[in-house]
This record gives C-alpha cells, structure tokens and sequence, in this order.
C-alpha cells in the first residue's frame, strides 16, 4: 500500500474539481451557449454571492448504446448552501449538457431534483430552496446504469410536498422542463421560465409517436402556454438575469420558514401619504375600467408591488407588497378583464396565492371591484362554481388577518370570495361601492319579468322597479345598518390598512408554525 502524502492527495483534489467543471464537455457546452443558455455552474455563479458546494466530486460511467463505457464524466446535478438575494437558502439544479440533465439514479443518493441532499438540506435547516430546472425528468439509459429499468413509483415525492408546508421553494425554467423535471417545477410556490423555454409532461417526439401531431416545443409547452394560459408558471422572464431577479424579488417578501415572520422592510414611505390621485384613477363613470396595477401602487409602500401570475386568471391581479415595511398580499378584481367577473381561472389563482399567504404569515389585502360568477356555456364547462366556491373556502381556511376594500361593484356569490366572514371581517367601503344580490338591472328582470311583460308600458314599468331598487340599493343604507364596517375616503385607505396591519403583527406572530391543514399545491 503505497504511502499518503499531501502533495499528492491535493494534486487528486485539484484534478477531481477541475473535472467536475467541465461538466458535459466543451462541444455540449458550446451549444448550450449558442441557444442562448447558461450550464448549472454558471446560473450559480451568476445567482449567488457565495456557495459551498455539496457533492461536487460525484462522477459516473457514460456508456455507449450497446453498453460499452466510453468515458466517466461528473453528475448532472450540483447543489450546495448558498448566499441568494442576501439570504440563506438550499440551491441546487440539473445541468443539460450532462445527459439532458436526467435523474442521478446511477448514484448511491439522490443530489437533487426529485428529493435528494438539496431538499434534506432545506427541511433540516428550514432554509428556503432554490431550484434550477433543465431536464429530460426521465432517461431510458438509466436502466444500462442500473442494469434493469425501475419502476418509477420507487421515486419517493414526499420531501418536495413536505417543503411547501415549511420553507419557500422557488424554481426558474431556463431550456426544456419535461417529465420529472417539469413536475418538480410547479411543486413550488413561486416560479418563472425565461421567454424561449419550454415545459411539458411528454416533448414533441411523445406527442407525435402517441398522438400523431407534429408540434414544436413551443407549440407544445413553450413560456406564452405556461405564463399567459395554463397557469403553470407564474411569471414570464426576458433572460436568465430577470428569471433570477424575479426570485429574490419573491423571497424578500418571504420568512425563512413558516416558524419566522416574513422580513420587515424600508419604512420611509409615510404612513400619512394621502393617495389622491386615487380619484381620478378611479372614474366616476361607473361603466369606465381602471388597472387595478396603478390603484394598488398608489397604496402601498412607494416601488414595492410586485405583480404574479399577470398572464392568466386575468380575472383578478395577485402580488406581493409592502404595507409601512411589512410584507402583505395582495388581491384585486381586474375591471380590465371581463368586468371583473370571477371566472374558474381567476378562482384557481386565488385559491393557491391565499395558500401562500397562509402558509407565510402575510396579511391580505382584497380591492374588490367583482360583478359576480362569470356566467355563460363556457364558464360553465370551466366548472366556474365549484372552483368558486373553492375560492371562498381559501379565504374561510385562511389563517392571516384579511382587510377587504369595497372599490365598486360586489355582486352575487363572488363576493363571498372577497372577505373572511368568520373572521374579523373588516370591509372598508368607498363612496364609489355598489353592492346586492345582483345587480340592479338584471336583478329586476330575472326578478320581476313577468310583471314587466304584463304591464301597460313595459319598458316605463321597467324603469320604475329600476328606480325604486336604485333607491334601495343605497350603500349608505347599508353603513348605517352596520352591514358593512366602515366607509372612507379612498385617499385614507394607506393609513386606515397600515394601522390594522401594524396591529396583526401579535396574531401573526402567534400563529408562527406549519398550518393546521397540510398546503396543498394546485399549480
């Protein structure tokens, strides 16, 4: 046995890193950056400040087609304790020119990916994780690793659904997320793909074999698919650098861990700031749409409203912001979009942004401008009112203060969707708010059209029921009945909001810790 000596075992050390760097090899390199793409090592560096790497020597035999081994290069996954957006999270991704990225199956223990060291490392140090995803999810050519082909059910999913009950996951889609790898993606609470990337269950040459259609990836599952129609996404990026960006956007609202309260921001913006230009935002021609964007900003603390899931659900507008430095979340019926209607997609972004809220002690703050369920044969088939009525149960579920502010219309079930009942249930109206059943001049004709049909002077009849529930209608009837809790002036709404939220911080406070229900992802 020959005899140790440091010379020679940093030179094996050296050697060994330097072989790790070269990941896939120059010619897979070269073409991941002629697509316009980082390799995992270069994402960390970018991402970073600082990384201790975990696992960094991990290496295995690459055979050819007919089993012959043709070389030994490193893993494709690399993973390790990082300094991210000035926190410390669990960071880890596939790297593509390695095997398209697929599982690491040929080691003894899973780095990363689908469990692994990275998500161990988070749940045990109840640190955030940070997830890279460009990969195939699955590899025949693991069954010439292993020497038979495994049945995937082996693959335990336990530890990533046990994260989203304990720490904030974020992952960013840069290339192609398929199988696997596009599974794990959703199973967070905040992600983003850069514009030319791509994400499915099964690529083009699956569609084709079983369906018969020649589609391209980005016919199939490309960033306007995921980000602006199925909901898959949350957010769209230019590039790498704004994919990133956007998740240390994302966390610095969020708490290490549901055991800590989200971090409490820059306080310079004054709680008095009387928003004014709230009233012209807002017209007085009640028929006229407003963006909800540039009500929200006039609230909040200056600069700090940060829009998610933009591109689908349209129905509503989701985002994080900052109430005199505290983080909160925020909802608003989008009059930009169907009126404001709550349709099944708007409902299902509802139900999963409240989840987060939850899950992280973030108050919630609802601008409700909402004509009602979005009705009609399509709505319908979307199954508008079971998602709904799901919609409600998240607010009713929901273990964080929520402050409702009564814009315009509120009509019919959606509003129940708008407020948390059996809670406080502090609803701040203002002078522009209408509210009922439904509104008046359909109400009057579901109601009462057979006594207009049957009248003298149909439509004068009409005009008179109209009048006469008009009158009724009253908000200010409602105020005195103590039927809604307060009204104000718009331009008071930063001060008002702030107060109640300076005051959650104790019930917040107490309420540190997983839920009492287990979160449940609905990507």
């Amino acid at each position: 046995m020959s005899g140790f000596n440091w010379e020679g075992a940093l030179a094996e050390l050296k050697r060994r890193r330097e072989l790790s760097r070269e990941l896939g090899g120059k010619r897979r390199i070269d073409r991941q950056h002629e697509q316009g793409r980082l390799t995992i090592r270069e994402r960390i560096e970018h991402a970073a400040t600082e990384f201790y790497e975990v696992g960094e020597y991990t290496a295995f035999e690459e055979h050819s087609a007919t089993g012959e081994v043709v070389g030994k290069i490193p893993s494709s996954y690399v993973c390790g304790l990082a300094q991210f957006g000035g926190r410390t999270v669990s960071l880890g991704g596939e790297d593509f020119t390695v095997r398209a990225g697929a599982p690491q199956t040929y080691l003894d223990r899973m780095k990363g990916g689908m469990g692994g060291f990275v998500e161990d490392l988070a749940h045990e140090l109840r640190i955030p994780l940070v997830l890279f995803m460009e990969g195939i999810g699955g590899d025949i050519a693991a069954q010439a690793d292993k020497g038979h082909s495994y049945l995937v059910s082996s693959l335990s999913w336990r530890r990533s659904f046990e994260l989203l009950a304990e720490v904030p996951v974020m992952t960013m889609v840069s290339g192609t997320s398929a199988g696997g790898t596009a599974g794990r993606t959703v199973l967070s609470h905040f992600s983003v793909m850069t514009r030319d990337s791509a994400m499915f269950a099964g690529g083009p040459p699956l569609v084709k074999r079983a369906l018969g259609k020649d589609l391209s990836k980005s016919e199939l599952g490309g960033s306007a698919v995921h980000t602006g129609i199925s909901g898959g996404i949350d957010n769209l990026a230019e590039d790498e650098a704004d994919a990133i960006a956007q998740m240390q956007k994302f966390l610095s609202y969020m708490p290490q861990n549901v055991w800590e309260l989200p971090p409490r921001g820059d306080r310079s913006d004054p709680v008095t700031r009387r928003a004014d230009e709230l009233l012209t935002i807002i017209p007085e021609n009640r028929r006229r749409p407003y963006k909800a964007q540039k009500m929200i900003e006039a609230i909040v603390d200056r600069e700090s409203f940060f829009e998610v899931g933009g591109g689908w659900g349209k129905g509503i507008v989701t985002g994080y912001a900052r109430m005199d430095g505290t983080p909160v979340g925020i909802i608003s019926s989008n009059p930009m979009h169907l009126g404001g209607a709550l349709d099944a997609a708007a409902a299902e972004k509802q139900i999963r942004f409240v989840d987060i809220c939850s899950t992280f002690h973030l108050p919630v703050i609802y601008f409700v401008d909402v004509p009602g369920f979005m009705v009609g044969p399509d709505a319908e088939r979307g199954s508008v009112v079971r998602w709904g009525m799901r919609a409600i149960q998240s607010l009713v579920e929901a273990e964080v203060p929520v402050v409702t502010i009564q814009v315009r219309k509120a009509y019919g079930m959606a509003v129940s969707a708008t407020a948390q009942t059996d809670g406080l249930c502090l609803r701040l109206a203002w002078p522009s708010a209408e509210w009922g059943d439904l509104p008046v001049e359909g109400g009057v004709e579901a109601a009462y059209s057979r006594e207009i049909a049957a009248a003298e002077n149909p439509e004068e009849y009409r005009r008179i029921v109209e009048d006469k529930m008009y009158a009724l209608s009253d908000p200010w009837a409602t105020v005195e009945a103590f039927g809604v809790e307060n009204m104000i002036d718009p331009r008071e709404t930063r001060e008002i909001v702030c107060a109640f939220v300076e005051a959650s911080r104790g019930l917040l406070e107490s309420k540190r810790g997983p839920q009492r229900r287990q979160w449940t992802i609905r990507p």
